[in-house]
C-alpha cells in the first residue's frame, strides 16, 4: 500500500492570503504585458507596411511527440502564420484580437468570467453587414486555446473559467479563495471542483491521505462516498464525469506533486476508459502544451482489466459487445507510442479479440459494495495495477 504522507503545517490565514494575492497580481501583470506585446508587434507590422500576422503553434497530431524521458506528450515547434490580409485567415485573425482584448479587460478589472460568457461578450455584428464575429461557441473556444499557446499563458491566467465539473471528498482541509473547507464533511455531494485551481485560489492544509483515487463516473464515485471508502482507507476520492476537465486534472497533479500522494485511476474496461487513464498519465494530443502541469506520469491503472472477467468471475451477460467505433478506437490506440508496452498491447488486443467491454458497474453483479469492499482493496493489496 502507498505510504502515508507527513501532515502539512497549517499556515496562518493572513500570511497565506497575502502571498496568494501577491502571486495573483504578479501573474495578471505578466499576462497583460504579453497581450500588449502581441498587439504592439502587429501594430509595428502595419506601420511598416507589412501584412500583420500571428504565429500560432500547431495543435495537431503532426506537431505532437512522445517524450520517453519525461513520459509525457509534448507539443512540437511547428507554427502556422495567421495573416490579416488573407481571405481564409482574416476572420480568425480578427477573432484572436477580439478574445485577447476581452481578456485584457478582464485582467485589468480583476474579474473572471466563463468561456461561455466570453463568447457572448465578443459576439456582435460586423459593421453594416449580416456577418457576426462568432456564430457559435465552437468558434470561440479554439481561439482561446490558440491564444493560450501563442502567449504561453494558461486559460486561468487569462481570467477565464469553464463550468464546474467534478466532486471530491477525503481527509484533507483546503483553502478556497480564503475560505477554509474541510473535505471530510462534504456530505453526499462532495466539494464541487472549480475550473481554476491554481495556488493563488486553492491551497492545501492539514491532511491524512495516503493516496488519490480518480474515479471515472459519478455513479461509482457516489458508491465509494456512500460506503465511506475514503474514510476507511484514508484516501481522497475525486471524479470528473468521464474525461476529467482541466480543473480536476490540474488538482490531481498538484496533490501528487505538492502532497507527494500516489494517484490511482479507476475506469471502465473499454477504449474510452483506457484513454481517460492515458490522458491523466501523460497528457492529451489537443492539450499537449499543458502536459507538464496536468499529467501524472506515475499514475497507476486500477480499473477493470480485460482479464478481470475471469479473475473476478464476471458473467458474460454483464458484458457489452464492442461496436465498430470501439474496435477502431482500440486499434488506433495500439499504435500510440504510450501504449506500446507489452502489458498494454495484451490488454487492448484481448479486448478486441473477445469483442467485449465491461463497465465498472458490472462488478455490482457480485454485490452492491463488491467494488469498495473486495475489488479495489484486493487490487491495491496485491499491487495488481498497470502503469
Amino acid at each position: 500500500m502507498p505510504r502515508t504522507s507527513s501532515p502539512k503545517r497549517t499556515p496562518g490565514k493572513a500570511t497565506a492570503g497575502a502571498s496568494s494575492r501577491r502571486t495573483k497580481r504578479a501573474i495578471s501583470k505578466e499576462t497583460a504585458t504579453k497581450i500588449e506585446k502581441l498587439a504592439e508587434s502587429v501594430l509595428r507590422s502595419v506601420q511598416g507596411g507589412r501584412n500583420p500576422f500571428l504565429d500560432i503553434p500547431v495543435r495537431s497530431l503532426a506537431n505532437v511527440s512522445w517524450s520517453e524521458r519525461r513520459r509525457l506528450i509534448e507539443l512540437g515547434s511547428q507554427k502556422q502564420k495567421r495573416y490579416f490580409f488573407n481571405v481564409s485567415m482574416a476572420k480568425k485573425f480578427m477573432q484572436s484580437f477580439l478574445v485577447s482584448d476581452a481578456c485584457k479587460e478582464l485582467i485589468d478589472s480583476g474579474k473572471t468570467t466563463s468561456i461561455r460568457d466570453l463568447y457572448y461578450i465578443t459576439k456582435h455584428t460586423i459593421g453594416d453587414t449580416r456577418q457576426n464575429t462568432f456564430e457559435d461557441q465552437s468558434e470561440s473556444d479554439p481561439i482561446i486555446e490558440d491564444l493560450e499557446v501563442t502567449l504561453d499563458a494558461l486559460r486561468e491566467e487569462l481570467h477565464l473559467f469553464a463550468a464546474r465539473k467534478g466532486s471530491m471528498v477525503g481527509p484533507v482541509t483546503i483553502t478556497d479563495t480564503g475560505d477554509t473547507i474541510d473535505l471530510r464533511r462534504m456530505g453526499s455531494g462532495g466539494w464541487a471542483v472549480p475550473s481554476i485551481v491554481e495556488e493563488n485560489v486553492i491551497t492545501f492544509r492539514r491532511h491524512e491521505a495516503k493516496y488519490v483515487l480518480l474515479i471515472e463516473k459519478d455513479a461509482v464515485w457516489t458508491r465509494f462516498n456512500e460506503d465511506k471508502f475514503w474514510k476507511r482507507n484514508k484516501c481522497i476520492i475525486i471524479q470528473g464525469g468521464g474525461q476529467p476537465p482541466r480543473g480536476v486534472r490540474r488538482l490531481v497533479q498538484r496533490m501528487h506533486r505538492e502532497l507527494k500522494l500516489p494517484v490511482y485511476v479507476l475506469v471502465d474496461n473499454d477504449p474510452w476508459g483506457f484513454y481517460i487513464y492515458s490522458v491523466m498519465k501523460q497528457g492529451s494530443i489537443n492539450l499537449a502544451y499543458e502536459s507538464m502541469r496536468m499529467a501524472v506520469p506515475d499514475a497507476r491503472f486500477v480499473g477493470l482489466s480485460s482479464f478481470d472477467k475471469t479473475a473476478y468471475q464476471l458473467p458474460t451477460n454483464v458484458a457489452i459487445k464492442m461496436e465498430d467505433r470501439d474496435n477502431a478506437r482500440a486499434r488506433q490506440m495500439l499504435a500510440y507510442p504510450w501504449f506500446k508496452k507489452a502489458h498494454w498491447q495484451r490488454e487492448i488486443q484481448e479486448m478486441v479479440r473477445s469483442g467485449l467491454k465491461f463497465e465498472l458497474e458490472a462488478l455490482s453483479r457480485r454485490g452492491i459494495s463488491f467494488i469498495t469492499e473486495e475489488y479495489l482493496p484486493r487490487k491495491l493489496r496485491d499491487r495488481d495495477w498497470l502503469e
